[in-house]
């Protein structure tokens, strides 16, 4: 399977890796991610994860494999909409509800579908040479699976169409306006991204996954006021927590905290 999964300590790292063809998307990913998020989502040894593109191929991903003939076509109708319910289940959506952080590792181009892939995640550290683009309106479709709806909540409406109607945003522009939190030279890209998948590891990861729920489902209630009584009961969840016992503890006595999770 052209995607590589490996573990550095509390960190998963997912790699996109067709080099021939710049790392190009095929049902061989949409697979693999799902399968692999969901080994990381049952592995309490994981506390973060990477995503990223393999650096032969010069890319983060180039998207959708245009060459193939069958790329955005469809048989009929009916077929489309029987398969509505195997298309829930997408990397997208995998990304989107992973329990723990998610960081794109954005190499270089970032394309069609592998420029979505990135707004999933939850962080985004850039390399200087990356770039995303959104060329579907000008192939006659859109972009999918709520691509810029997702990117409006990233940088706002208007950023959001300038990118979706076909023009090109450079990772300076990328970090300027908010989309990625972190742009570094291209050499230090990796261990930038582990830098902060293990700052956030080191963290009690129950906290973790409590606050990502709290971000992602907060952007959905429409009024502050029930977003804040719900961050109460968070809260009160992770008073009874072992590890934010041993979080106090371990500021009081000014050493290093032991968390298990639990």
């Amino acid at each position: 399977m052209p995607i590589h999964y490996e573990k550095q300590g509390a960190v998963g790292i997912i790699t996109l890796s067709r080099p021939d063809a710049r790392n190009a998307w095929g049902q061989d990913y949409y697979d693999g991610v799902v399968e692999y998020f969901a080994e990381m989502e049952d592995d309490d040894g994981i506390a973060c994860a990477i995503l990223t593109g393999d650096d032969a191929g010069g890319a983060f991903s180039a998207g959708a494999n245009l060459k193939d003939a069958k790329t955005h076509s469809l048989d009929s109708t009916a077929e489309f909409i029987k398969r509505l319910p195997k298309r829930r289940i997408s990397p997208f959506n995998t990304l989107s509800n992973f329990p723990k952080p998610v960081i794109a590792a954005v190499n270089g181009y970032a394309i069609g579908i592998g420029c979505i892939v990135t707004f999933c995640c939850d962080l985004i550290v850039a390399s200087d040479r990356a770039e995303w683009r959104l060329p579907q309106v000008a192939l006659g479709i859109l972009p999918a699976y709520g691509g810029s709806a997702r990117l409006a909540r990233w940088v706002g409406k208007g950023q959001a169409m300038r990118l979706a109607m076909g023009f090109p945003l450079s990772a300076e522009e990328a970090y300027r306006i908010g989309l990625a939190q972190w742009m570094v030279p291209h050499d230090q890209l990796m261990a930038q991204a582990l830098e902060v998948a293990n700052h956030i590891a080191a963290m009690p990861p129950l906290a973790s996954r409590m606050v990502k729920e709290s971000i992602q489902h907060g952007m959905d209630v429409p009024n502050i006021a029930d977003a804040a009584l719900t961050d109460l009961y968070r809260f009160m969840a992770l008073e009874f927590t072992q590890d934010k016992e041993e979080a106090h503890q371990a500021w009081r006595e000014r050493r290093t905290p032991a968390f298990k999770g639990e």
